[in-house]
């Protein structure tokens, strides 16, 4: 294993490192930093808490002239929350380059003051929301980005799910031809390719973390919500577990929202994540974050892309997402450094072609439910229980079957067997029917013995 000694770095770039607490790089800056230093243009496909961060910053901090006036990299990601993140580690580069100028370009600023302080002084790096950045370099021009010889884009997948990339591609045209560009993403949809082949240059790819697909260390429960919203089978399957800390996922927004008042009316410490919270609720929600001060944390796909939650015991999936591969990803946040992990995935009856499609990817799920004795084990997801009527009809033919009379080689034996079966099969839908009929009528007394009351 190579040490960040082996790098060949210059002294404020290890002043970084020592800075931030390292001593030796995870694989993905282990496989990513020498390329990046050479100037190739890298793909870097890992999950969140990997060390994909630094594994650009570390390159940047190695490059970048603080002497300059001009900027030199450009770093963007999906939403506000991860940018802000980004911009904490990047801090530190300032601690040690005290006149390294880094900028965070997000909506939900000033607009006016930023245009303002861009007329003055050009920072070194920015980092930032796709729009934002395009706002300010195309539309104010005032942010002057076309210098920029590094381009990093971070959680390119889910900045193609949303929309992004546009942006991206509108600015990225204007830098220049010796451009090196980072990608980094979770997952490669075929979609984000094109793009990435109009900008990179015999690109190297480094894939680190594929275990998190079929990690050993974490349980899939299924656990059905019958006729219950998500929210009450949370609240339901909750004396079930003791987490240290529970990342909740939802499809949507409104259900984020909805689930995290939900649990907070009972007096629970939640903390929400998605994209309806204005400005000062998201920087109130990082913060609780940052200070592990909320025992569950409600949140969508894009708000908790990339955002560190720390020691995750426990994943709550509602539903599945439209992508399976977002379901990976969920579990794939607890169950990190040797620990151990619970995914539990919640789900009603119109889950069904989800589920059978994670289970023909290798995921094996625990089928479970709650109640006040403890959790008890359902039957295996997929497998049905034969009815009793069923299991008597099989008895009925079996019998045809194995009737000696009828296994003698007669002419005519196999009509007979046929016809006795069909006459088996004929009393079963009399007896259906009746049943039918009797039920209906049933309905009906009752209905008139109603309408003679409330009349």
């Amino acid at each position: 294993m190579k040490k960040f000694e082996d790098f060949n770095l210059k002294p404020d770039t290890m002043k970084f490192i020592s800075a931030c607490g390292f001593t030796d790089p995870t694989p993905i800056q282990e496989q990513v930093i020498p390329s990046a230093l050479k100037g190739k243009d890298i793909i870097g496909l890992s999950a969140t808490g990997s060390g994909k961060t630094h594994a650009y910053l570390i390159p940047i901090m190695e490059k970048i002239d603080e002497t300059s006036e001009d900027c030199q990299a450009v770093i963007t990601a999906p939403t506000r929350e991860l940018a802000a993140q980004i911009y904490e580690n990047a801090k530190v580069m300032m601690e040690v380059k005290k006149d390294l100028r880094v900028s965070l370009v997000i909506g939900g600023k000033d607009r006016d003051r930023e245009i303002e302080s861009y007329k003055n002084q050009q920072p070194h790096m920015v980092i930032g929301t796709p729009g934002r950045i395009r706002d300010l370099f195309l539309n104010a021009g005032v942010l002057r980005i076309d210098k920029a010889k590094m381009l990093v884009i971070d959680e390119a997948d889910m900045t193609l799910e949303f929309g992004f990339l546009d942006d991206i591609d509108a600015f990225a045209g204007r830098l220049p031809e010796d451009l090196q560009m980072l990608c980094f993403s979770a997952t490669m949809p075929e979609q984000l390719k094109p793009f990435l082949k109009r900008y990179m240059h015999h690109p190297l790819t480094y894939q680190i973390g594929e275990a998190v697909r079929f990690n050993p260390d974490i349980r899939h429960v299924l656990v059905p919500c019958y006729h219950h919203t998500y929210a009450e089978t949370i609240l339901s399957i909750l004396p079930g577990f003791n987490p240290y800390v529970c990342l909740i996922f939802t499809n949507t927004r409104a259900e984020a929202s909805t689930i995290a008042e939900e649990l907070r009316n009972k007096g629970l410490a939640v903390t929400e994540l998605h994209g309806d919270l204005t400005s000062r609720q998201r920087k109130q929600s990082m913060k609780s974050i940052a200070n592990a001060e909320s025992t569950y944390v409600v949140a969508t796909d894009l708000a908790a892309r990339g955002i560190d939650i720390g020691e995750i015991s426990h994943v709550i999936s509602c539903g599945f997402p439209n992508d399976l591969e977002y379901y990976v990803h969920r579990a794939g946040r607890t169950g990190r450094a040797g620990s151990t992990g619970t995914c539990y995935a919640l789900y009603h009856e119109n889950d069904d072609e989800a589920i059978r499609s994670l289970m023909k990817r290798g995921i094996k799920f625990e089928h479970q439910r709650y109640k006040k004795e403890g959790w008890t084990d359902l039957r295996p997801y997929g497998i049905r229980r034969q009815r009793k009527e069923d299991d008597e009809l099989d008895k009925k033919i079996a019998m045809v079957y194995n009737n000696k009379k009828n296994t003698k080689v007669r002419p005519g034996y196999k009509k007979k067997r046929k016809m006795a079966i069909e006459k088996i099969y004929r009393h079963k839908k009399r007896d259906m029917i009746r049943a039918k009929i009797k039920e209906e009528k049933k309905a009906m007394y009752k209905e008139r013995a109603r309408q003679e009351r409330n009349g």
